[in-house]
This record gives C-alpha cells, sequence and structure tokens, in this order.
C-alpha cells in the first residue's frame, strides 16, 4: 500500500463564520487543533494542511505544520483534496475537516479500516447517533441514511427518515471524515456539482447521484462541527472544562 495521506481542507472565507480555520480555540487555532489529531492518527503516514489563501499558509507556517497551496475555485473541501490527490501520489486520501478539533484520532482510524478492509470500497465516512433533538432538526448538520449494507442511500440537512409510522428511530449525524481512493477523487474532480448536492449544499452528494457507493460505520463520537459563533463557543467550553 502506498501512504496513506491525511487532508485537512481550511478555507478562510467561510460565509457563516469568516477566518475560520484561524479563530482562537485555547490559545491556538482552530486549524492547529485538528492538525494534533492527525498526527495521533495511527494509520496515517502523514497530514498536510490545503488552503486556499496565504494567512492560513502562514499562521501554520509559524506552528511547523505542511500546507499546499490550492486553487481558489473549489467550493468544497472534497475538490480541495482532489486538487492534492493530482499533485501528490497516495493510495488513500483521508479528508478531516479543518472545522471539528473535537474529532478522535481512533475515530479518524477507523475510516481507514473501512477502506483497507475492503478493497472494492471507494468512498467512506462515518456517523454518529445524535443526542440531543436540538441537534437533529439544526440544518447546519446533515443526517444520514444507509441500506442494509451499510452503504449511504442519501445525506440531508433535513430529520430523515420521517416517523410517520413509528418513533422508534436512531438519527444519525455525518462526521466530516472522509476516505477515497484516487480514482474516486479523479471521478469527482471530473464531475459538475449534482442538483441534490446543489439544494442541500452537501458535497458527497455528488458521488451519490453518480451512482458511487458510499460506506459508512457507526461510531461513538462527540465532535462539534463549528459552522456559527455558537458551536465556536461549545468547543471552547468544551476544551476549558476538560482541561485540554
Amino acid at each position: 500500500m502506498k501512504k496513506i495521506l491525511g487532508v485537512i481542507p481550511s478555507r478562510y472565507e467561510s460565509s457563516r463564520l469568516p477566518g475560520k480555520p484561524l479563530r482562537d480555540i485555547c490559545g491556538k487555532p482552530m486549524v492547529w487543533w485538528v492538525y494534533q489529531v492527525a498526527l495521533k492518527v495511527p494509520g496515517l503516514t502523514e497530514a498536510i494542511v490545503a488552503t486556499d489563501d496565504e494567512r492560513v499558509v502562514s499562521a501554520c507556517n509559524e506552528l511547523n505544520i505542511p500546507t499546499i497551496m490550492t486553487s481558489k475555485q473549489w467550493i468544497n473541501g472534497t475538490e480541495r483534496v482532489a486538487e492534492v490527490a493530482s499533485r501528490i501520489d497516495a493510495g488513500l486520501y483521508v479528508t478531516m475537516q479543518g472545522d471539528e478539533p473535537l474529532l478522535e484520532p481512533l475515530v479518524v482510524q477507523k475510516v481507514i479500516d473501512i477502506m483497507l478492509n475492503d478493497k472494492q470500497v471507494k468512498c467512506a465516512t462515518l456517523k454518529t447517533a445524535f443526542h440531543s433533538p436540538v441537534d437533529v432538526v439544526n440544518g447546519t448538520t446533515p443526517k444520514v441514511v444507509c441500506d442494509a449494507n451499510d452503504d449511504i442511500m442519501l445525506f440531508s440537512r433535513a430529520p430523515i427518515p420521517y416517523p410517520k409510522a413509528s418513533l422508534n428511530y436512531i438519527y444519525y449525524k455525518a462526521i466530516g471524515v472522509y476516505a477515497f481512493r484516487p480514482e474516486a477523487l479523479a471521478l469527482y474532480r471530473s464531475l459538475p456539482p449534482g442538483f441534490i448536492e446543489r439544494i442541500e449544499d452537501i458535497e458527497l452528494l455528488r458521488l451519490l447521484e453518480n451512482g458511487v457507493k458510499i460506506r459508512i460505520a457507526e461510531v461513538a463520537s462527540d465532535t462539534i462541527a463549528i459552522d456559527t459563533e455558537k458551536d465556536l463557543n461549545r468547543v471552547r467550553d468544551y476544551l476549558m472544562q476538560n482541561n485540554k
């Protein structure tokens, strides 16, 4: 197996939280926290931050975090990772979203294990159960449903499935950790954004809309994706309370 490259897409111009990768969390920028997680993932050969902004590069250089500059034209992190794959050779590419500083290293390892255990899987990701009804109805958090083989059927920002016949259902949120084989990223880069992808603004829908199966595994994780100022404060409070 060639190397397994961890890629942390970090876009400075976030519409909901400008300057997101460099927002301070307990004295360090957000991207630093994610990179520290990457360093502890057993299966990663190395990790790199992929960004389109010199401010992120400069901050990473000061913290000895390797970076790669990518095009400003990309509309999501997977497009950015696809560019990285076209420039850096690896057997697997593992995306760790730059806005999830509470990711656990062994959770990230789980998505690598999916790919190593089944060479037919081209893309994989993770899910975890919701514990708060407020989070279930929060449109910033994608929900996911899968089939009997643990392949994804659909992502949506709406609470799915709709509980018409029964309330006996656990809702799952998608975690921002993805693993790709090179050919999956090459395909992704060649495809235009899909119809549902554009509506929901969920990047992996592009593969689903084009018939590519995505394997998913359940993990226990309390990660918080930072999309708003409120999310940022929740993460700060968590880290301070846990003496991180």
